[in-house]
């Protein structure tokens, strides 16, 4: 009997999608496809893989009012919002493709009297990629595409709560003209994902996700001495000087903060304000927050839609219950918010101050619309909260003195380092995070660099030549 997977909708808690999991044996036969088919494309040039990708592209965004409406049911983003995942999408896309006859382009070396030596990069193989619900265009295509430019044939395993992002994918593909078996979207259990992750005929697997999941793909690749990418969780800081420009600041940090209900790896959810403009800074945001509009996001008027499930949600609610039971200040009243209640998946945004390290409102990851907000006496303070965590993906400093915050960048433990911004991914920087956030990276150049294999042509030449 086929096992189903359920998706429900965060708006009403009704079922959205049902698809049939694939059994074993459809596993197997999309991996030897896979594979058999890598074989051709690995010979098709970098411009016939570039028209392909483009158009892939172009499909998607000329069905972008469809994709909105899909995330808002699946994962909860208010509607207004949804098209900015797919031209976000389209712009990552665009810039790995054209990258790619940089990133794939042969290394010559210096000339050698009697040889010829260079560097090739070619393609591993059957790429293995695990996307999450939270971006599920943006964090999914920054592995498809660069995969699948360098030579290789994909397996996309989507969330469970975003089934029909890997449907499009899939569908866009085959429009676009792609072979057959070079992009196959399957439904998987935690169970076949696991195992499909220990067959011989993977060689990479993309993980973007949490650190138990990132653990899982470690130990079921081990021993393997395949590649594994991992783009796990993240507690993200900004720490706000006394020279920053504080309205530039609120703006930014309320953004990074509170966008997509907070359900972001790379969202603040923490900020350390010098003490001189500490209680300036506490003002703004909180007036601002208090113009978010909770509701459902099929509605055009709301700026700020449910959690992904309402487990999710009491998971924040009992980071801040506990962090007001051990001395925090809330600074927004529940009236505001009238659709927040325990067992909902719909939860107000909230600001705490009076908080500390012994918080897990300020150590775990919180993934949702929460941030908590500490006052620093000096840089090296900041600094040294800043780095007091397991995660490091994400950091920003907001100060007009730029050579300062670079010097203090340089200090700090994280994959990417901001000055005036945060929360976003530049394709043309690579992405990735240091302790439990993570390991390799994507995007840029030297996203490439896991999805290819290097090798060296060393030949002497004869008398003749």
């Amino acid at each position: 009997m086929s096992k189903i997977q359920t998706t429900r909708s965060p708006i009403d808690d009704a079922i959205y999608v049902e698809r049939e999991l694939a059994t074993q044996a459809e596993v197997q036969r999309a991996l030897t496809l896979a594979n058999s088919a890598q074989i051709r494309w690995r010979q098709s040039s970098l411009a016939q893989r570039a028209v392909i990708c483009h158009a892939m592209v172009d499909i998607l965004l000329s069905k972008a009012d469809e994709i909105a409406e899909q995330l808002c049911w699946m994962m909860g983003r208010p509607i207004r919002y949804g098209q900015g995942e797919v031209s976000g999408m389209a712009e990552r896309a665009r810039f790995m493709i054209t990258e790619a006859q940089n990133a794939l382009a042969d290394i010559k070396l210096t000339k050698k009297p009697g040889f010829i030596r260079y560097i090739k990069r070619e393609p591993l193989g059957v790429v293995f990629i695990i996307a999450p619900w939270n971006y599920p265009y943006l964090t999914a295509i920054n592995s498809i595409v660069p995969a699948i430019m360098a030579g290789n044939s994909v397996l996309l395993k989507h969330s469970a709560q975003t089934p029909l992002c890997g449907e499009q994918f899939a569908n866009a593909f085959t429009q676009a003209g792609l072979p057959e078996g070079i992009f196959q979207n399957l439904f998987l259990s935690h169970d076949e994902t696991e195992n499909l992750i220990r067959q011989p005929l993977i060689k990479y697997v993309a993980f973007t996700g949490s650190v138990a999941g990132g653990e899982m793909v470690e130990r079921a690749a081990s021993g393997r001495f395949i590649g594994v990418g991992l783009e796990l969780g993240g507690k993200d800081a900004a720490y706000v000087r006394a020279d920053a420009d504080i309205a530039e600041a609120v703006a930014s940090c309320l953004d990074g903060a509170f966008f997509n209900s907070g359900q972001s790896c790379c969202a603040i959810e923490r900020i350390y304000v010098h003490s001189e403009v500490y209680d300036d800074f506490v003002e703004q945001l909180v007036a601002l927050v208090q113009d978010y509009k909770l509701g459902r996001p099929d509605e055009l008027a709301t700026t700020l839609g449910p959690l992904v499930n309402a487990a999710n949600a009491d998971f924040v609610r009992q980071q801040i219950t506990e962090a007001l039971a051990a001395g925090a200040k809330t600074h927004l009243a529940s009236h505001h918010f009238p659709l927040d209640k325990p067992g909902s998946a719909y939860l107000a945004p909230q600001v705490l101050t009076n908080v500390d390290h012994s918080m897990s409102l300020m150590t775990e990851e919180s993934f949702g619309p929460v941030v908590g907000i500490m006052k620093v006496s000096d840089d090296q303070q900041a600094v040294s909260l800043i780095n007091d965590s397991m995660f490091g993906l994400t950091s920003t400093v907001f100060t007009r003195n730029i050579k300062q915050g670079i010097a203090l960048g340089e200090q700090l433990a994280t994959g990417t380092f901001f000055i005036n911004r945060c929360d976003y991914l530049d394709p043309a920087l690579p992405w990735t995070g240091v302790k439990n956030s993570g390991r390799g990276c994507t995007l840029s150049s030297l996203g490439y660099q896991a999805l290819s294999r290097a090798k060296s042509f060393h030949i002497k030449m004869t008398n003749s030549e």
